[in-house]
């Protein structure tokens, strides 16, 4: 399989398909610029939202794309609920941006409707 188009080679080629066929579907442009890839079932998909990523950027247009930033898991939303079993769980990516590592040690401070994680070793401010 070869490698999507971009940039310069990208527009040149819309262009010759768009001048040959000034109709044709997205699916169809993406997929004849090299934006399809098979699933491990054997089915083809075409990458329509990578292609018109690829052609933005290749007309000096970046929207801050997520590719470079890629991580696994839900978003941050700054909230967390008690699970079934009672307890709470603060996700990875807290962690990760505060700094924690694993083994890291924190006492509990409970106050009227609201908790405060202190890591063990460091004072609370007020």
């Amino acid at each position: 399989m070869t490698e999507p188009l971009t940039g310069k080679e990208l527009l040149k080629k819309v262009k010759e398909l768009q001048k040959a066929s000034p109709d044709a579907a997205r699916r169809e442009l993406a997929s004849l610029c090299g934006y399809v890839k098979t699933t491990k079932k054997g089915s083809t998909r075409v990458n329509v939202a990578g292609f018109y990523e690829a052609l933005l950027e290749a007309r000096g247009l970046n929207l801050g794309s997520d590719t470079e930033s890629k991580r696994r898991g839900r978003e941050k939303t700054y909230r967390i609920s008690v699970q079934k079993n009672g307890q709470l769980l603060l996700g990875g990516a807290y962690t990760k941006d505060m700094g924690l590592e694993p083994g890291d040690e924190f006492d509990v401070k409970l106050g009227y409707k609201h908790i405060h994680l202190v890591k063990r070793g460091e004072e609370v401010e007020s």
